[in-house]
């Protein structure tokens, strides 16, 4: 029954926009939908009836609230984004920051290339420093890069770490 009257709205809503004094016609389909259009089809030309439109316009002060309330959607709608992109933003600084993709700058590079020794100390001696902030699950407590400066693993430029 409301998507009946749903429908109904609907459509007078429609034919109001484009006639205040449009014919309506009202039928029954083979599925057992009751249907609204202004153009019969030929089947159903000797059971549809004339319904008055007028019943189903809305006053001034019911489009103002219709209206009103579309606007506080909006408004509800946009603020829910905007909350989410706050969240979202808030989850990716605390990942960077826990992954150790923030926090304090790398050691800057003298101009002159390191050794593969000297890149090698610096990265032993980075895992020692956040060795003490590792979590459980691997993650690096955040009070680490205040302590610490991450450098990268040299194996990509160096090869593997020299044995002792």
């Amino acid at each position: 029954m409301r998507c009946h009257v749903a429908l109904l709205a609907c459509t007078a809503a429609l034919l109001h926009g484009a006639s205040p004094a449009a014919e309506i016609y009202r039928w029954v389909d083979e599925n057992g939908r009751t249907q609204l259009s202004d153009v019969v089809p030929d089947k159903y030309r000797g059971v549809a009836t004339r319904t008055d439109s007028a019943q189903y316009e809305l006053s001034p002060a019911q489009r103002d609230a219709a209206q009103a309330r579309a606007a506080a959607d909006k408004a509800r709608a946009t603020e829910a984004a905007a909350q989410r992109a706050r969240s979202q933003a808030a989850e990716a600084a605390s990942a960077a920051a826990t992954a150790g993709l923030t926090g304090k700058a790398p050691r800057a590079a003298p101009p002159a290339k390191p050794s593969c020794e000297a890149l090698q100390r610096q990265y032993i001696e980075s895992q020692e420093c956040f060795a003490p902030y590792r979590m459980a699950n691997g993650a690096l407590n955040a009070a680490a890069f205040e302590k610490c400066t991450p450098v990268l693993n040299p194996a990509s430029e160096c090869g593997s770490a020299p044995s002792n």
